[in-house]
């Protein structure tokens, strides 16, 4: 067997291992989390999504699948990943520092019935324990998605909602939190559109 075929066998054993835990121990919050994110729109709310690197793709994907469509014709979601305006990040990131990024920008749109997601594989990032912060103080909900121990996140209890991946490597973390916001998508196009026909 080549190194190759190794290291594929061992990631692909710690996604099973995560998938299985998912399936078997998380499905109750899961749901939970897709009620939270419904009720949202279903109020006229909106949802606004933040993370760094790899999570910031997350943010982003996860908004624009909201705005555009996920598998179904609907109307869209109001939805704003609070990651894709350079100009608002490098200008707060300069007078403000680069832990106020997304804080600063939630202070501004988040309202009371909003939602704000904030994805950090470690729950340890500064400018995502602040956004969920100033998401708190101007009556948003949150929701984490972090991995591992949930690191300082979920020690301090920084959101109303966490979802803990069962997984330590944030290759695997971040995987997870992609079949996650899939799910919220998808459950999210499917009730809310069955709430529109009643």
């Amino acid at each position: 067997m080549t190194d190759a075929i190794a290291k594929l066998r061992s990631y692909a054993d710690e996604h099973e291992a995560a998938i299985r835990t998912l399936r078997d121990e998380l499905l109750g919050q899961i749901e939970q989390i897709a009620q939270v994110v419904i009720g949202c729109f279903a109020e006229g709310g909106q949802l606004l999504s933040c993370g760094n690197g790899g999570s910031a793709a997350d943010a982003m994907h996860l908004a624009e699948e909201l705005i555009g469509r996920y598998h179904q014709e609907r109307r869209p979601l109001p939805a704003i990943a609070l990651t894709a305006d350079s100009t608002a990040l490098t200008c707060i990131a300069n007078d403000y520092g680069y832990e106020n990024v997304f804080a600063r920008q939630v202070t501004a749109l988040a309202h009371r019935g909003d939602v704000m997601v904030g994805i950090t594989t470690s729950g340890n990032s500064a400018n995502i324990l602040n956004a969920l912060a100033a998401a708190r103080q101007n009556g948003a909900t949150t929701i984490l998605l972090t991995g591992g121990s949930g690191g300082r996140a979920v020690a301090e209890r920084s959101a109303d909602h966490a979802l803990i991946v069962p997984a330590d490597t944030p290759a695997r973390i971040q995987e997870m939190h992609k079949l996650l916001l899939h799910t919220i998508c998808e459950l999210a196009e499917v009730q809310l559109q069955e709430r529109e026909r009643c």
